[in-house]
């Protein structure tokens, strides 16, 4: 799988843990050595980051003698290092987004047309529910590879006659993933000689697919360990809730409109659902970053439903220096180039506030933002934060790094973290008065959203066993 959160062997995993030091280092010195040893003198290049780990698995999986492997593709599908693999027991296809856009496309069609690059001949396929047009280019591209698709009923259907199914990550957007996922699971057991779980219908490939809806797949009772598995699913960095006594972090990952939106259903539902506070304030903040080509503002703007009383952007670098922390080294992007995407989402919160102020009680009196305070590296962390005539009603901040802006919002009260340094290190009215609130709040509720990376970077500084 991919992204890793904070460590690169997240991503080649044995019965649910990452693999150990000793086999990474072992299996990764084993398939560098081999490359080496056999590249083409005349083009000698070793395969990419993720194309090497990508063969590095199936090295693993093969020489650990897995039963199973569940590979996920790293982006899109047609052209992808992972679809190498010609005849897997089983593909499946999840609710579809706009994302990757400057390789994928951008449109839902055109992204369906790459992720049904998995199909495969004769093997069956699996997808969600999805908008008309993108199912119909999958139904296309399933009788182009003659593939055998088919929708999943919905999650409920799997319920009749039994309780309801508990699911072990948070969100109704996770209902799909599952019905997904007991299909996939159905049919590699029937694969494997496994009774009674619902037969399919055969789909000859000579069916006409285009002009018919695509056929659906039975539900099924789901077997005890199937419901267990639902119940026990964790999924790190997705729909995670941390409290760490009056600090409550609330960590996903979402990073397109469709998840962003999921993700907000889910917060708001969280901090609603937590216990009512009769003896004093409650501050919300928005920690956010977003890489690539993304549309920021898009995503931005949805958040604002959660009334955030700060939003803190910072790049996805735990701390300035980034030296002693390879794992989250992204050689591609500069510290410059990083910051200088946080202040373009600083202005575009700032703008977005501003647009609401006359529609929402709840907000401060309209920014204006008239340039930026420069940095003082002698005075401490805080970079930037948005003058304004009212400086206490500044509520978007910008720091150098995850640490920084943890510590901020922390102010203390998470015992996993160091306070912030006290002399001068937020020389800014709106960071002093924010410190205030946060130290005296009863409760402070921290969305982190808008990259995986970021939530990787929050994570390790969150759960330091996680980095062992």
């Amino acid at each position: 799988s991919s992204p890793h959160l904070v460590q690169v062997r997240e991503r080649i995993r044995i019965n649910g843990q990452p693999i150990s030091k000793d086999l990474f280092n072992k299996y990764f010195w084993l398939v560098y050595n081999r490359l080496e040893e056999t590249k083409d003198p005349v083009h000698a290049s070793m395969p990419a980051y993720f194309r090497f780990l990508t063969i590095m698995a199936f090295h693993v999986f093969l020489q650990e003698k897995v039963d199973l492997a569940v590979v996920e593709v790293g982006i899109g599908g047609t052209y992808d290092c992972t679809n190498i693999i010609r005849a897997p027991v089983v593909c499946g296809v999840s609710a579809l987004g706009i994302d990757h856009t400057s390789i994928l496309g951008d449109t839902m069609e055109k992204i369906a047309w790459q992720k049904g690059g998995i199909f495969k001949p004769g093997v069956p396929a699996f997808t969600v529910a999805q908008p008309e047009r993108p199912l119909e280019v999958l139904r296309e591209r399933a009788q182009e590879r003659k593939c055998p698709l088919y929708l999943c009923p919905e999650l409920d259907e799997f319920e009749e006659g039994c309780r309801a199914l508990e699911l072990g990550l948070a969100g109704a957007h996770q209902r799909s993933n599952a019905a997904l996922a007991l299909q996939l699971a159905r049919t590699w057991l029937q694969r494997h000689g496994c009774q009674g779980l619902g037969e399919l219908k055969e789909v000859p490939p000579s069916t006409e697919l285009a002009g018919r809806p695509v056929p659906l797949a039975p539900a099924f009772r789901p077997t005890d360990a199937m419901i267990q598995g639902l119940r026990d699913t964790e999924w790190l960095g997705r729909t995670q809730v941390l409290s760490h006594g009056p600090v409550t972090w609330y960590l996903d990952g979402a990073h397109t409109t469709s998840s962003i939106q999921a993700c907000v259903r889910w917060f708001r539902q969280a901090a609603l659902n937590q216990e009512k506070l009769h003896d004093g304030s409650e501050v919300r903040v928005l920690l956010f970053n977003a890489t690539g080509d993304r549309d920021t503002a898009a995503l931005l703007k949805l958040l604002l439903p959660c009334h955030f009383d700060y939003a803190v952007f910072c790049p996805n670098f735990t701390e300035v220096s980034v030296a002693n922390n390879a794992d989250q080294q992204n050689f591609n992007v500069t510290l410059e180039n990083a910051l200088t995407r946080c202040l373009e989402n600083q202005r575009t919160w700032t703008r977005l506030l501003e647009e609401k102020g006359g529609q929402d009680p709840w907000l401060a009196a309209p920014l204006r933002v008239g340039g930026l305070l420069q940095p003082a590296p002698a005075r401490g962390s805080l970079l930037l934060v948005p003058p304004a005539p009212r400086p206490l009603n500044s509520p978007a901040l910008v720091f150098p790094c995850l640490a920084q802006a943890l510590r901020w919002v922390a102010q203390g009260r998470d015992p996993h973290l160091a306070a912030p340094a006290a002399s001068g290190a937020h020389p800014h009215p709106a960071a002093s008065s924010g410190a205030v609130l946060l130290r005296e709040a009863a409760a402070v509720r921290v969305l982190v959203t808008g990259s995986l990376h970021l939530v990787g970077g929050a994570l390790r500084l969150l759960d330091p066993a996680l980095s062992q």
